[in-house]
């Protein structure tokens, strides 16, 4: 009976696919087990772009984030500096959705956060109040200081 658990513990599949958004776009896939300092096993799971695209990725732990595919601007600004606006993006956890006031009007954002890391990426946005900013529902901002640029570059 405790193995069956323990087995069910360790290889049950990912809810999601590794995806902040529930879509799946990777070709391969991790999961590693670890048991933290209280002895509880936790599982995490990792998606991995295909690697004939151009991607960024986390530059803490080069999880990979988003493929060039998915690139919908190079024009955004975010809290450290220049940010990028992608329709979707893999790896990444969002927090508690809450409004705020940014450069473009009133949102509701939730902070994003590399799945493998845990390090503050950027945001995705909830709802846009401006019907001129409802093309970033659903869009994910990655901050450029937390991701590099993986395969193909040249």
């Amino acid at each position: 009976m405790r193995f069956t658990f323990l087995f069910d513990l360790l290889f049950q599949g990912a809810a999601n696919g590794g995806h902040a958004n529930g879509q799946s776009t990777s070709s391969a896939a991790s999961s590693s087990v670890s048991t933290g300092g209280s002895g509880t096993m936790v599982k995490t799971f990792q998606a991995y772009l295909p690697s004939t695209n151009r991607t960024y990725s986390c530059v803490h732990c080069r999880a990979h984030l988003a493929s060039h595919d998915e690139l919908i601007s190079k024009s955004f600004q975010g809290s450290q500096g220049r940010a990028y606006l992608f329709n979707s993006v893999v790896n990444v956890a969002c927090g508690q959705a809450e409004e705020r006031v940014l450069l473009t009007g009133l949102h509701a954002v939730a902070d994003i956060y590399c799945e493998c890391c845990k390090t503050p990426l950027g945001w995705k946005y909830e709802h846009a109040f401006e019907s001129s900013q409802k093309y970033k529902e659903g869009k994910y901002i990655i901050e450029l200081a937390h991701m590099i640029k993986e395969n193909g570059w040249d």
